[in-house]
């Protein structure tokens, strides 16, 4: 599988399953190696978690083969579409470190996105999230109170706002499922892309049943969320560590394009804010 290019479509819904990761591609997404720990780059549309079509359809499991590993032990994760950093401890000392800082929570996540709309000033979404109980996707969720409501906190900071868009530095103060996302809706800037929570979930019912078709074309201005996970921090009394990975070319390309930053103007402002 080649890095997802700016004008790639997603499979037709016969072949939604993981696309196969080939092995000599998996090495060009590393970005950090040691004794310990191995972090990828992972692309847009490569699952972490094994899948029913063997070890080179998931990250976790294609990592496996190429070190000849039998276990390796997956520290972070993330959606399918969504790229940026992943976190592989190699042996099981590592992982208990990096475990125990999250779940004490000295772990901080920072995501890069771009959001429709020109985001002016930083926001503070303090809103609890539950599933969304009037939409027929079962995993999709919402801002809103009740007993399956979990406390949810993300910071949106405009880092650059042009052109009806804006790219936006996203830290967690929480976890929760589709956080950002579902944030990103509630204050009306959807992430750009999003086939779930953007301007019509029926964009999403219809991917999974058919496929990319016209109306995705016509309505979707990428054909992923445009969201990537930057940088991941550990700040414990035993481990401190920080890795990051630079934006894919799908999302610099659609800011070349649409805000009108140039690779030089965007690198500068990227190493000087995360």
């Amino acid at each position: 599988m080649e890095s997802v290019p700016a004008n790639f479509h997603p499979p037709g819904a016969q072949a939604l399953n993981a696309p196969l990761i080939k092995p000599e591609e998996l090495p060009t997404w590393i970005v950090e190696r040691d004794e310990d720990f191995l972090a990828f780059n992972k692309p847009g549309w490569v699952v972490c978690h094994p899948s029913k079509n063997g070890p080179w359809s998931s990250l976790i499991g294609a990592a496996r083969e190429w070190l000849g590993a039998e276990t390796l032990h997956l520290v972070s994760r993330l959606d399918r579409e969504t790229s940026g950093i992943i976190l592989i401890a190699l042996n099981r000392d590592a992982a208990s470190r990096a475990q125990k800082a999250v779940e004490r929570r000295w772990v901080s996540k920072t995501y890069l996105a771009i959001l429709e709309g020109e985001l002016r000033e930083p926001s503070l979404v303090d809103a609890p999230l539950r599933r969304d109980t009037g939409s027929p996707v079962l995993v999709k969720q919402c801002v809103g109170e009740g007993p399956d409501a979990q406390n949810a906190v993300s910071f949106f900071e405009p880092l650059i706002a042009r052109n009806g868009y804006t790219l936006a530095r996203v830290a967690l103060h929480t976890g929760r499922k589709h956080q950002i996302r579902a944030h990103a809706q509630h204050i009306g800037h959807c992430v750009v892309g999003d086939k779930l929570y953007g301007r019509d979930e029926r964009l999403y019912l219809e991917f999974c049943e058919k496929g990319w078709g016209a109306r995705h074309d016509a309505e979707l201005e990428l054909p992923r969320q445009a969201l990537h996970a930057a940088k991941l921090e550990f700040k414990s009394p035993e481990f401190v560590r920080t890795f990051t990975a630079p934006l894919p070319p799908d999302m610099q390309t659609f800011l070349n394009e649409k805000l009108s930053i140039p690779p030089e103007e965007l690198d500068a402002l990227l190493k000087a804010e995360l």
